[in-house]
């Protein structure tokens, strides 16, 4: 008898976790003021023999709904803050942003555990930046001693699809976020669109006005980072600046990016 898909994926998610067979791309982020890498976003990837490889969106739900969620999470925080360490023997440096979920906050010690790992792995805090995106805040209000904790600590906090819910607005001005990720969906026609340019501008100066550094998602063309750079974004990230790589690609992309920066934003 053969089993069902969710039991099939639920069990080959939990032996590619057991045996280490998870790995994570990086995609980096550049400031738009130097053109410098600011940091890299930590994606997990999970390639499965028989299934080939199978999107976060169907195993993170997954280890969401069986109890996985808190054993991923340690376990990327461990191979990411590795990661992080021979880059900086290379003389790379730069910030590491890394998703979490909702329910990694139920847990009351999950502040102390991320501190911990930094700590083991001698990662300063200030270079760690946990993203949650705005759907899973909704259930968030009520923790935010959790996040608060974060804050103390030196850690930043992201929320990701800024713009996408109708409650943006109030969940950025009660929970101590330091940054806000504006979603690609409103990047991608700013350059042709009087309508999206003047959204995408008045989500910079909110977020500049209340505090919180601005990121664009999504950005694909030097049109937009020319244009994002005269609105004063701090960070732009998406496949115009680089897809995703293997971490061993992370020091040569470097330097062709910024070999090409000048060309980039001449008029």
């Amino acid at each position: 008898m053969t089993a069902p898909p969710d039991l099939k994926l639920l069990d080959g998610f939990e032996r590619a976790l057991i045996n280490e067979r998870l790995h994570y791309a990086y995609q980096p982020k550049i400031s738009l003021a130097t053109g410098k890498l600011k940091r890299v976003e930590a994606l997990v990837r999970w390639h499965d023999p028989e299934m080939g490889a199978v999107p976060p969106s169907r195993f993170i739900p997954l280890a969401e709904g069986h109890g996985l969620i808190d054993q991923l999470t340690r376990y990327g925080l461990d191979r990411c803050f590795t990661q992080w360490k021979e880059w900086r023997a290379k003389g790379i440096e730069c910030e590491l942003a890394f998703n979490i979920s909702a329910m990694n906050l139920n847990a009351l010690d999950f502040p102390d555990i991320v501190e911990a790992k930094c700590e083991e792995h001698g990662v300063p805090a200030e270079c760690l930046v946990l993203e949650l995106t705005e759907g899973s805040t909704q259930s968030l209000v009520n923790l935010m001693d959790t996040l608060t904790r974060f804050r103390i600590k030196g850690i930043g906090l992201a929320i990701d699809d800024f713009g996408t819910g109708y409650s943006t607005m109030k969940l950025v001005r009660q929970l101590p976020f330091t940054e806000v990720k504006i979603d690609r969906f409103f990047i991608s026609d700013a350059t042709r669109s009087m309508d999206s340019r003047v959204i995408v501008e008045a989500m910079i100066g909110l977020a500049h006005g209340l505090g919180l550094s601005a990121t664009c998602e999504g950005v694909e063309t030097r049109e937009q980072i020319q244009l994002l750079r005269a609105m004063e974004c701090d960070v732009a990230q998406g496949y115009g600046v680089s897809k995703p790589l293997l971490a061993e690609d992370l020091p040569g992309w470097i330097e062709q990016w910024e070999a090409g920066w000048d060309e980039m934003i001449a008029p």
